[in-house]
Formats: structure tokens, sequence, C-alpha cells
């Protein structure tokens, strides 16, 4: 699945090779922009990427977010067992980043 919208201004892109993404991993992920907004106030476009590695028996689902914001892109990555608690863990890392910043 290849998802592509506006969301408060933010160009949001979302890939999902052969998975479906619920409504609620949709939300999870835009409130996690509406966190990381608050943040960070230009965020130009994130660019999402869910993966699930049949097969593997743990740590068989992965999640990548670049952000695209003034200087180097923030970009995150995790990987477990269950896409909307790897989304929370992805916006941490992201968060600390762009506190740096």
């Amino acid at each position: 699945m290849i998802h592509t919208s506006h969301f408060n201004g933010i160009k949001l892109d979302i890939q999902a090779p052969e998975i479906e993404v619920t409504e609620a991993i949709q939300e999870r992920i835009q409130k996690m922009l509406t966190r990381l907004h608050k943040f960070h106030a230009n965020i130009a476009y994130a660019d999402v990427y869910l993966e699930s590695k049949e097969g593997k028996s743990t740590h068989n689902k992965a999640v990548k977010v670049r952000l695209g914001i003034a200087g180097p892109d923030a970009f995150a990555e995790d990987s477990g067992d269950e896409f909307i608690t790897l989304i929370g863990s992805v916006e941490d890392k992201l968060r600390s980043q762009i506190v740096k910043s």
C-alpha cells in the first residue's frame, strides 16, 4: 500500500508493501506528527515505511520514518512485534533529534 496525503501542512507518504494499514495505524502516525510539530513547526514532509518480515517469529515488523526539516533530515527506525508500539518508539527518537537540532 502506498498512501500520500497532506496532514496539517505536512506531505505524508506512507509505504507499506503487502501490508494493510489500518485506520488505527494511520491515526497513530497522525498523532505522532501532531506531537512532533510542537517541537519543530516547519516539518515539510514525513516518509513512513512499514515493513513486515514474514517467517520471523520475533521482531518481525519494522517502522522507518524520515522527516523533512530545515538542516539535515531527521530519521529513526525500530523493529519489534507491534506497529503501534514501534511508531511510539520512533516518535521518541525523532523528538530527541529535533530537540538537539
